[in-house]
This record gives C-alpha cells, sequence and structure tokens, in this order.
C-alpha cells in the first residue's frame, strides 16, 4: 500500500519494534528505554509530566517507574513545591545506561535510512519536521478550543 499515512503509521509500528527488540538487551523495554532517554532530556520532571509526553497513563508511567526504580535506574524525589509530587531522577545506574541506549537507538536509525544518500537522508529530515510542525499546530489548536 503506498498511502502516505499507512506508511508513516507503518514505518512507524516497525520502528518501534526493531527499538524495543534492540534495547531489551540492555535489559529494559522500550517503553521504559524511551522514559530513560526522556528523563535524561528533559530532568527532574514530575511522574504526571513524563506520562503526557510519552502518551500514556499515569498509572502505567508509575508501574514503568516502579519497575525502573527496582532497578536502581531512577529515584524518585520529593518536589520541593509540591510534596505530594514525586520528581523522577536517573540515578548513576541509570545513566551508566544512556551510551549503550544510545547505541541501540542508532543502530536502529542507520538501518532505517540504509541505503539512503546524505542528501536524501537531509531531506527526509526535514520533510518530517514539517509533518510534524503541522500536526503539533493541529494538536495545539484542538487543545486550545478543548477539543
Amino acid at each position: 500500500m503506498n498511502h502516505i499515512g499507512y506508511l508513516l503509521a507503518d514505518n512507524s509500528r516497525l520502528a518501534r519494534w526493531s527499538f524495543d527488540r534492540k534495547v531489551s538487551a540492555v535489559g529494559v523495554t522500550g517503553p521504559q528505554a524511551r522514559l530513560v532517554l526522556l528523563i535524561n532530556r528533559e530532568p527532574g520532571e514530575t511522574q504526571t509530566y513524563y506520562a503526557e509526553r510519552l502518551e500514556v497513563e499515569p498509572i502505567t508511567l508509575c508501574r514503568m517507574v516502579d519497575r525502573l526504580e527496582e532497578a536502581g535506574l531512577v529515584a524518585r524525589r520529593v518536589c520541593d513545591n509540591d510534596r505530594r509530587a514525586r520528581r523522577i531522577e536517573l540515578t548513576p545506574a541509570g545513566r551508566g545506561t544512556l551510551t549503550e541506549l544510545r547505541t541501540r537507538v542508532d543502530a536502529v536509525l542507520e538501518n532505517m535510512l540504509d541505503g539512503l544518500s546524505p542528501d536524501e537522508r537531509d531531506d527526509l529530515t526535514r520533510l518530517l519536521e514539517r509533518v510534524s510542525e503541522n500536526l503539533s499546530a493541529e494538536r495545539e489548536s484542538a487543545r486550545a478550543n478543548d477539543e
């Protein structure tokens, strides 16, 4: 099927499968790896924040954090301004997994882009950024209008 919507969705599904498979060797699931990478990029936020960013239910994120905490990769800290909320931070062991996770993410990307020239890769990046901008603008408009 060559419909662009199908191709985008199917490629996203295949990329997630490849990512999940590669990161499992590090001892985490795909969703857990995405959370670790997000915490590294945006450290010290609340569980609610990360749940929204990953588009999962708060209870799902809580269970992910429970497992990562048991593995010693993350720690919960009380928020200074809201003692009921918990900030999530990577532990030294969690930061130690980042190199291996990045190596595996790079391998997934290289496999995805195999056979594309540097110019084609740049074009693809530019086009996907435009698609992302369009979809983000639609989402922000819907949020502003409470749709």
